[in-house]
């Protein structure tokens, strides 16, 4: 009987993501998700995954989510898992929508639905009843991607030798040297002479890529430009004239991220108007139990010195200035 229950507690804790009820669907089953490449998976830190399955009459759809090591990795996760065939979609700021369902970025989690597509309400309580979110904002390395001929849902986010190998394979990894906190945003860009690959890849500090120029300049074919922490690469381009147009797009601007967003409740100043006016009574207080034992300690000194004559009062005499 232990050996039983020592066998399920793991399945009963990966059940746990999804709900028993989505809107009018309830969960009939709920299991570890199927993988592949689990060693992709694994350099993203994959923590749990699970797939549940919802029914609502003669209607079903499968839900899976899949929680990582932090948002970087969940924004990898979603580059790499988006369909090519995906559109845009509202439900969060990385979200995007197939003929069938919705993939979804929600901190560290990867939130995929097939079969049903929820609107922001239905999806609410899910979200916020997910355990451990990482919010730590996105990176913003995407950001320096140029747009204009940019294949839609080609970007690929890289945080390691594994992914770099999948998606940009004629890049050593040794060059890229990952184990310096590099990490790379990589997009695929049309062009009637064939598609051009650039990658760009960023490091902590100017000087490690200025270090790590030399040896990108080396790989055979490539055409690499340098901005700030910035190296951008693309190897033996199909169209060079296209390649120094991207290249010549990156740009880096240095980006201030905050952790956590600046309170704007007018609440607050309301709070803070009458936090003055409490410290300010408080101060009176304390001032007149101060006054009111100086006073006293004086008297009960000067009692005590029975015929002394008592310390004269100093004056400041300022009538005559």
């Amino acid at each position: 009987m232990k050996l039983a229950l020592l066998f399920f507690i793991p399945l009963l804790a990966g059940a746990a993501t999804w709900p028993e009820m989505f809107g009018e669907y309830h969960r009939t089953s709920a299991a570890p998700a199927k993988l592949t490449d689990q060693p992709l998976w694994d350099e993203l830190g994959l923590k749990a995954a699970e797939t549940a399955v919802y029914e609502s009459g003669k209607a079903t759809f499968a839900a899976t989510s899949y929680r990582l090591a932090d948002t970087t990795a969940s924004l990898a996760a979603f580059d790499w898992q988006r369909p090519k065939n995906a559109k845009p979609s509202k439900l969060a700021d990385q979200a995007v929508e197939t003929t069938d369902g919705v993939l979804l970025v929600h901190g560290n989690y990867l939130l995929e639905l097939k079969g049903y597509k929820p609107t922001a309400e239905e999806l609410a309580p899910m979200v916020n009843g997910l355990l451990d979110v990482d919010r730590t904002p996105l990176p913003t390395l995407p950001s320096f991607l140029p747009e204009t001929g940019l294949i839609p849902n080609s970007e690929r986010y890289i945080t390691g030798p594994v992914a770099l190998q999948k998606f940009d394979p004629g890049i050593p990894p040794s060059v890229a040297a990952f184990h310096l906190g590099a990490e790379a945003q990589l997009g695929v860009f049309h062009s009637p002479k064939g598609d051009v690959t650039l990658a760009i890849f960023s490091y902590p500090t100017n000087q490690m890529a200025m270090q790590k120029d030399t040896e990108f300049q080396k790989l055979p074919g490539a055409v690499v430009k340098r901005s700030g922490p910035l190296l951008a690469v693309i190897l033996s381009p199909s169209d060079p004239d296209l390649a120094e147009q991207l290249l010549a797009q990156v740009r880096y601007v240095a980006q201030v991220t905050l952790h956590e967003p600046t309170p704007t409740n007018v609440r607050q100043v309301g709070n803070m108007l009458v936090n003055i006016f409490v410290l300010i009574g408080i101060l009176l207080v304390f001032s007149v139990v101060a006054g009111m034992f100086v006073g006293g300690f004086r008297a009960f000194f000067l009692r005590g010195r029975k015929g002394q004559a008592e310390d004269p009062m100093i004056l400041l005499h300022l009538e005559e200035r």
